[in-house]
């Protein structure tokens, strides 16, 4: 978090079971006989603790924890330097409270550096203060951020080296503990010329010692260009990226590159978040904050509300003069405190949303997929239905509630989608969405059909990628049930006669993308670095559409890992005439063509390409009349 002294950031918003080496679980018998034979001896035992924390490791963009994809919830403390008001709370009381009350099973200790009283002020004091809430985690079975809470880590790299040598020669054989080696480098640190040449050597010194704990790295912006560091991640294994967001001040742009890096692969941690503004105060804004808990959610991503405090701000966890050891009453809790007390206590546990059911089969298209069979799901509930063929459906459906499915789709185009829907009233709406949130493939509206067991079957045509994949249902509003649902092949258009071939680098203007060679047919260069929200703009190239009608738009693609989006259009944005998923080729320069059928009208066109979800290169586009 912010400098103290420092009240506003200056920041762009407008971005247009593995057991470890000396690890183990513990066994809730062998610790039983553990604590009888210390109380046959005499000994007196405060608390018997049973479980022990899984290791956490990476695997992809998951972060697992034992081979369970996982997600945790807590809290971050204040900076910890002296005389800052936030080091009061470093302690076992504070740490044994938010497990108990507030359901916390992570907990942050964001160690200041070289701000006054921190650690190069003192780095024996704060260095305490951090062991105290490392002690105190490990006995409350929580996990422990250990945070080197600076803007300027670069600048102290040998003794980052030290502290980080010194904590793993400590805590290396103990799962709980996870290094966080730079909290947030400023807009200004190049990710590869300097942030990620610091953290290498901080990686590498640690790993000496520990070799397989999970490390979280620190990304450009105060964190938020995690999709940079995707790009060119660090060497090294079980190791994770920063993401921090202030829901007063991040919105959708900071989704996007955060959805860019996990299309790279890259495991994302959100060490710090909160609900207010970006430079720590405010009101706190409801709306933006549940879009990123479902963001979080939806990707198993865990996170840490900064900040467990009291100072006079808009995001302090406590209202001014709370306790320094726990036991707050409601009324002791701002309201960013009470917001994220019942966003930690409702955090879905590892065996909750994200483990796949039995009944987790891959359809087809063709055949029909009975709701209840969904590989993984948060919120819902399944019923008996009345509906033709009996079993079971999906219902107690509300907002932000999920489902996901696994479907085999032969070739990338045109698929319609049938779903077997009730309402009793109000009806509902839902999105078709890759698991994960995006991209997006399209949306229905759910029509009230008098009544929970009222049948009705809904359709939409949508553009899916080739593969097999995981597709999810998505609420926006609730209030309905779902029975089955269907892809069925309807894209067998074929391009006839080529009407213009645009060489993707030829653009007029563009936004936010960079030009490279290409190894694809035909050679020359390609348009890559694409993310979410650029632009590319073939103004002046004017395309003659002979006459009104069909047309298949080609794009020759191609995409490392994660795929994204794009939509058609006319430059400038309107009208848009299609959107199209873009799948994962397996590599930058692993070319495919994937197409979609839209009509146009004669005349003459100056086409562009909006960005709906990077990640992907592009080399030419084609337009040719529909067969």
């Amino acid at each position: 978090m912010f400098n103290h002294n420092l009240r506003y950031r200056i920041m762009n918003n407008n971005f247009s079971s593995r057991a470890g080496h000396g690890k183990h679980y513990k066994s809730p018998c062998n610790a039983l006989v553990n604590a009888l034979v210390g109380i046959i001896a005499g000994g007196v035992l405060s608390s018997l603790a049973l479980a022990d924390v899984a290791p956490l490791s990476v695997s992809g963009n998951k972060i697992l924890a034992g081979n369970q994809v996982a997600s945790f919830a807590g809290n971050s403390l204040f900076w910890s330097n002296n005389g800052w008001g936030g080091e009061k709370y470093y302690n076992a009381d504070v740490v044994r409270w938010l497990k108990n009350d507030w359901g916390s099973n992570l907990v942050r200790a964001a160690m200041g550096v070289e701000e006054g009283g921190g650690y190069l002020q003192d780095p024996t004091g704060n260095k305490n203060k951090v062991k105290a809430v490392v002690d105190a985690a490990i006995a409350n079975d929580m996990y422990v951020i250990i945070d080197w809470h600076t803007h300027h880590a670069e600048q102290y790299t040998s003794q980052s080296i030290a502290f980080f040598q010194d904590m793993a020669r400590t805590y290396g054989n103990k799962n709980h503990v996870i290094y966080e080696v730079y909290n947030e480098p400023l807009d200004t640190a190049s990710w590869s010329g300097v942030i990620k040449p610091y953290a290498q050597q901080v990686v590498n010194a640690i790993r000496a010692i520990d070799p397989d704990n999970l490390i979280i790295v620190g990304t450009r912006t105060w964190s938020q260009r995690v999709d940079e560091a995707s790009r060119d991640p660090i060497a090294g294994k079980n190791i994770a990226y920063t993401l921090h967001f202030y829901a007063g001040s991040h919105g959708q742009p900071i989704r996007d590159f955060a959805q860019t890096a996990l299309n790279n692969n890259a495991a994302i941690f959100v060490t710090e978040w909160g609900s207010v503004n970006a430079n720590g105060d405010g009101g706190v804004n409801y709306g933006e904050t549940n879009a990123w808990v479902d963001f979080m959610k939806r990707n198993n991503i865990s996170h840490a509300n900064w900040a467990l405090n009291d100072k006079a701000e808009g995001s302090s966890s406590l209202v001014p003069g709370a306790s320094a050891n726990g036991g707050w009453a409601g009324s002791q809790l701002t309201a960013s405190g009470a917001f994220a007390k019942d966003i930690i206590r409702n955090w879905p546990s590892p065996s909750g949303p994200v483990d796949p059911t039995p009944t987790c089969t891959t359809a087809n298209p063709g055949e029909t997929i009975q709701a209840e069979n969904y590989c993984q799901a948060a919120g819902i509930q399944t019923e008996s239905t009345t509906d033709v063929g009996g079993g079971q459906n999906v219902g107690y459906i509300d907002s932000n509630d999920w489902m996901t499915y696994s479907v085999n789709i032969p070739a990338t185009g045109t698929y319609k989608v049938s779903y077997r829907v009730a309402a009793s009233a109000g009806g509902g709406q839902f999105k078709l969405e890759k698991a994960g949130g995006s991209p997006v493939y399209g949306s229905v509206n759910v029509p009230a059909t008098g009544g929970w067991q009222n049948w009705q079957t809904v359709s939409h045509n949508v553009v899916l990628p080739a593969g097999e994949q995981l597709i999810a249902i998505s609420a926006i509003t609730g209030g309905f049930n779902v029975n089955w649902l269907k892809v069925e092949s309807v894209d067998n258009t074929n391009p006839g006669t080529v009407i213009a071939t645009l060489q993707a680098e030829d653009f007029s203007q563009q936004q936010g993308t960079q030009t490279e060679n290409t190894t694809d047919a035909g050679g020359g260069k390609n348009v890559g670095y694409i993310d979410a929200g650029d632009w590319l703009s073939y103004a002046g190239t004017p395309v003659n559409i002979p006459g009104s009608g069909s047309y298949v738009v080609e794009y020759r693609v191609a995409s490392q890992s994660g795929g994204g989006s794009l939509t058609f259009e006319e430059a400038g944005g309107s009208p848009a005439y299609g959107t199209l998923a873009i799948p994962s080729t397996g590599g930058w320069q692993t070319w495919t063509t994937v197409k979609h059928t839209i009509n146009l009208s004669a005349g003459s066109h100056k086409f562009g390409i909006k960005v709906n979800a990077g990640g992907w290169n592009i080399n030419w586009i084609r337009i040719s009349k529909a067969n």
